[in-house]
Order: C-alpha cells, then sequence, then structure tokens
C-alpha cells in the first residue's frame, strides 16, 4: 500500500507541475514546465550524490580507517541482496546517517561521527540497516524526483511572481491560450504549498517502509527503536551545523526539532509512531527476510 501511495502522489506531483505551468503560462508555459523538470531530473539523477556529500563535507572511509564499521556494512548488505556501497564519514557530532546514489549500484551510506560514539553496535546496525532497506527500494531515486518536481515548482511559480511584478501586465487579447489571471495566481501561491505537502507525505510513507524493512535485515526491531528515540533527543541538543531543509528528508531522522503545526511540513513521520510499529513487530515476531 505505502508503494502504491508513493505511487499516487508521485503522479499528483507531476500532474501539480504540468498544471501550474499551463496555468501560469498557457501552451508555452506547459512546456516550459516539461523541458524544466527533465532538466533538473537529469541532473538531479546524475548529479544529486555527489552534491549532496560535498554540501556535508563527507569523506570516503576505507576498510583500513574503520574495519569494524565496514564489516557490519559489509554483512548487512549481503542479508539485504545489496552491492557493497560506499561509506562515508560526516564530520558532525549529532548522531545521523543517510543514503544516497541513483541505484543499489552506486549506493552510498553516510554517517556522522556521533553515531558510533552515542549508539551502541546493535542501534549502529539498525540504523545502517535502514539506510540500505532505502537503497534496496531505490527511495534515493524516489525522494530525488520528488525533491526536484517540487523544486521545478517553486522556481516556476517564483519566475512568474517576478514576471508578473515587472515584465507589466498583458491585455486581454494578448493573453496566451490556456492562462488565466486567477489560475495563475493560484499556481503562484497554491502550487508550491501543495507540492512540499506531497512531497513530504512521500518522504514520511518512504520512511515507515524502510524502518520495518531494516528490522527484518538485522532481526532486531527494538534496537532500531532505541536508536531513534536517542537520534531525536541528540536533535533537539546538539544541531547539526552543517544541516540544510532542503536535504532534511535524506536523513533517518529530522535534523531539525519541531512540533505543532510543523509537523505537516515534517520529513518524516513522528518518532513515536515509528517506535510504535517496530515494538508491534518485535512482540508479534517474524521471519527475517527482506
Amino acid at each position: 500500500m505505502n508503494r502504491i501511495r508513493t505511487l499516487i502522489l508521485l503522479s499528483t506531483l507531476t500532474a501539480l507541475l504540468l498544471w501550474a505551468g499551463q496555468a501560469l503560462g498557457g501552451q508555452n508555459g506547459l512546456m516550459f514546465a516539461l523541458v524544466l523538470a527533465g532538466l533538473m531530473n537529469f541532473g538531479a539523477y546524475w548529479f544529486s550524490d555527489k552534491i549532496v556529500l560535498r554540501m556535508y563535507r563527507a569523506r570516503e572511509i576505507s576498510p583500513a580507517e574503520s574495519a569494524g564499521l565496514y564489516a557490519m556494512v559489509r554483512e548487512l548488505a549481503m542479508r539485504a541482496d545489496l552491492p557493497m556501497p560506499r561509506i562515508y564519514l560526516i564530520p558532525e557530532e549529532a548522531p545521523n546517517a543517510f543514503a544516497t546514489g541513483r541505484d543499489p549500484q552506486h549506493g552510498v551510506v553516510a554517517v556522522t561521527e556521533g553515531l558510533q560514539r552515542m549508539l551502541n553496535r546493535d542501534e549502529v546496525a539498525g540504523v545502517i540497516a535502514h539506510e540500505l532497506a532505502h537503497i534496496k527500494h531505490r527511495d534515493t531515486l524516489v525522494m530525488c524526483v520528488a525533491a526536484t518536481l517540487a523544486g521545478a515548482l517553486s522556481m516556476l511559480a517564483n519566475a512568474a511572481m517576478w514576471g508578473s511584478l515587472f515584465g507589466g501586465g498583458r491585455s486581454h487579447g494578448d493573453e496566451e491560450p490556456g492562462s488565466h489571471p486567477l489560475s495563475g495566481l493560484l499556481g503562484i501561491i497554491v502550487a508550491p504549498l501543495a507540492a512540499t505537502l506531497i512531497q513530504m507525505a512521500i518522504s514520511r510513507g518512504r520512511e515507515f517502509v524502510a524502518d520495518e524493512t531494516a528490522a527484518r535485515i538485522t532481526g532486531n526491531p527494538l534496537a532500531l527503536s532505541t536508536a531513534l528515540r536517542k537520534i531525536e533527543s541528540w536533535s533537539g541538543r546538539l544541531p547539526m551545523d552543517s544541516a540544510s531543509p532542503s536535504t532534511a528528508h535524506l536523513f533517518i531522522q529530522n535534523p531539525f526539532a519541531g512540533g505543532g503545526l510543523l509537523r505537516l511540513f515534517s520529513t518524516h513521520p513522528p518518532t513515536q509512531a515509528r517506535v510504535d510499529r517496530l515494538e508491534a513487530m518485535a512482540s508479534r515476531g517474524y521471519a527475517v527476510a527482506v
């Protein structure tokens, strides 16, 4: 059901982009939206992993530098039937981690320096398995596409807004066929907000699936649940200096703490909801399989 929901949300996001393009500029706007989305998705597909790793000053580590971590990742990757991903270290004290890469053959797992110090071995394994689950399900690509489409919508709305402010008005006879002033205004205001909400909904759904898969990879749902609690606790006390809201969806836990209405725009489900699901898995018992 989560996969179906993700497909529906991605389709809605694409339709929203095309609608906004047509509403803001008629047929020309629709074509511009298509070209913009295509170019941004092309760039994101090939370069998003390099960009985000450079953004967080992450460096690739070798087996000689961290033999224990390498052995753990290799074992978990074998259990998940995945190629060995590259491992990167982020120079941050706050415990956290993310996965990137356009497909399992180009998978990357990045962990902060604080993750191994503040979590025990089983908890670190749960976090690594969660990131491997994202790679296995190609969530890194799905979320990249969602973020790119949402970004294209925002760019389109911004271009329309500045164009209306500085480009002057057009007479009714000069309006692009298919465009309408009211629909254009709705496109500027509503489309980016709706796109953000859809992107966040996709991200939250994929986190639940990755948690369940990680629990099956390790056979220890409770270790991941305690890891999530610890990471959330530290995120409020030890914020990540290099964290950016644009990449918050990548991490196992949102680096930015927030509640109330902010949860509507959160990239992750509430930690308690994730913990409850993992504890329910542990109480039911299950076969260790991906």
